[in-house]
């Protein structure tokens, strides 16, 4: 035997369920959509996606990463340099610029904070 239970719900809630159940009654048809919902919150369960915060906390480590690279190989040139002299700036800074064009003739972004 099965049990049944009484639902109240607003007008505007059962006419928009008799405008959409077409042939089934209103406890199929909710039965049908608890049902749908169920197995989709199911399948966005299993799929992973990148929130805005962690896109963003993987931006700024990856902005730390290139800086300390840079600055490595900054301090690595301006102590070694050519043939053990120092490095001037402009040279250094006409070397950072032929490196960005590069990038931009294949497609690619340079930026440096």
């Amino acid at each position: 035997m099965v049990e049944n239970k009484i639902l109240i719900l607003p007008v505007e809630i059962v006419q928009k369920i008799d405008n959409q159940r077409g042939d089934l009654n209103r406890a199929e048809f909710i039965d049908l959509m608890i049902n749908n919902l169920l197995s989709e919150q199911e399948k966005s369960v299993n799929t992973e996606f990148v929130t805005r915060t962690e896109m963003l906390a993987f931006e700024i480590d990856m902005k730390q990463l290139l800086k300390s690279f840079l600055d490595f190989f900054m301090a690595y040139d301006v102590e070694l340099g050519e043939k053990g002299q120092v490095m001037d700036l402009e040279k250094f800074e006409t070397k950072i610029e032929g490196l960005k064009e590069n990038l931009r003739n294949k497609g690619g972004k340079a930026t440096i904070n």
